[in-house]
């Protein structure tokens, strides 16, 4: 890390700690002696969407929460149990360093979540994700429960 002052290329951590999702870090020049402040923050792969009708788009967590709570709705769900699996889902792919993937891929990731948080939750979010047409579908994805 280069001296802000001096420009010199060699410096110390002096102190470092947590700071939201950041690192905070003083720092100190081995030449001029003065101290200053860094933040350290994790960068995350881009994520890229592949979409049905072909088309890419960024991975937006706000729209998958949008249709999460959609789900979810007047149902006995903790927003923390949400926000923790969406965080999760988004995880495995940054820990991944994965830069694609598809809606399908995320839906079952959803799904597979929803099925442990809340039944209805899960019927209501797969009859949207899997775009139901008839009524066999809903009794073979409530038959799945049973599994």
């Amino acid at each position: 890390m280069r001296c802000p002052f001096c420009n010199y290329e060699d410096t110390k951590v002096v102190d470092s700690r947590p700071s939201e999702e950041k690192k905070r870090r003083r720092r100190e020049c081995n030449m001029c002696g003065k101290r200053f402040t860094t933040y350290e923050v994790v960068e995350k792969p881009l994520l890229m969407v592949y979409k049905r009708d072909g088309s890419f788009e960024p991975f937006d967590k706000v729209k998958l929460l949008k249709g999460i709570q959609t789900a979810i709705k007047k149902r006995p769900v903790s927003v923390e149990d949400v926000m923790t699996m969406v965080d999760d889902i988004e995880n495995t792919y940054a820990n991944a360093m994965q830069t694609e993937t598809t809606t399908s891929e995320i839906g079952d990731k959803v799904l597979f979540g929803l099925k442990k948080l809340d039944h209805v939750a899960y019927v209501r979010f797969a009859s949207v994700y899997k775009d139901f047409n008839d009524v066999e579908s809903f009794v073979k994805i409530i038959s799945e429960l049973n599994d």
